[in-house]
């Protein structure tokens, strides 16, 4: 780690956010592991491609509920998660604090979501983030800026990935899909984006976004035609949290 990444006294601080608990994470990623290879028809593609040392911005695609427990059981490291507040309530809440995850509040800006994934990966670790922002179509038609502000302080690698079939056409973003379905994880080759000092302007950030989101539907385009494998189209009517 350098001491860029490190540097939890630059702005946006982190050296004041006591660490993210993850331990629990690792022995329930050894038992999912062999589940979801069980449960679906799985194919991972390129996992050679995958960072197994220092920050890393992981940023793939949004179909459905499947994608956060699958990515975080078959990705190579253990993984950070952003999700959305709502699903961060009761028993539910407590436990996936306790496996590292962060909740945020989409419907506002998000300070300590914002410093807590800076500290993630200041600490070297890796931050899955969705840069679509909810469950979708899966083509990176649309992108949000927080990855681009992410990797902007950090100057964290970006890993694009590429999820296909955890939604089956016409699926419900709720829902899985059926046991045996083929779905296939498809990893691209990171790139980095170089880190801005403070203050990073909005414009900027803005730019960068536009230069992040050609990268990924790149990468997605490329996984379709590698693997044959669709993504569902349009996404369900009945999400209620776009």
């Amino acid at each position: 780690m350098t001491a860029e990444i490190t540097g939890h006294k630059e702005l946006p601080r982190t050296d004041d956010l006591p660490p993210l608990p993850y331990r629990l994470a690792l022995p329930m990623r050894k038992l999912a592991k062999p589940y979801f290879f069980r449960k679906y028809n799985l194919t991972i593609h390129h996992e050679d491609r995958f960072p197994m040392t220092g920050p890393l911005l992981m940023t793939p695609n949004h179909l459905s509920l499947l994608d956060a427990p699958l990515l975080g059981a078959v990705a190579p490291r253990m993984l950070h998660q952003l999700g959305k507040i709502e699903v961060f309530g009761g028993f539910q809440g407590v436990f996936l604090r306790r496996i590292g995850q962060i909740p945020v509040d989409r419907r506002s800006y998000d300070p300590l979501a914002v410093r807590r994934s800076i500290q993630v990966l200041r600490d070297g670790r890796v931050l899955n983030i969705y840069p679509e922002g909810t469950r979708g179509p899966g083509d990176f038609s649309r992108i949000r800026t927080g990855v681009a502000y992410l990797a902007m302080v950090t100057g964290a690698p970006i890993l694009p990935v590429a999820l296909m079939g955890t939604r089956l056409p016409n699926g419900s973003v709720e829902g899985h899909p059926p046991s045996g379905s083929r779905v296939d994880v498809v990893y691209g080759e990171p790139f980095v984006i170089d880190r801005v000092p403070f203050p990073r302007r909005h414009s900027d950030v803005q730019a960068v976004a536009v230069h992040i989101g050609d990268a990924l539907r790149a990468h997605v385009k490329a996984a379709v035609e590698e693997t044959g494998h669709p993504l569902p189209g349009w996404r369900d009517e009945k999400d209620p949290h776009d």
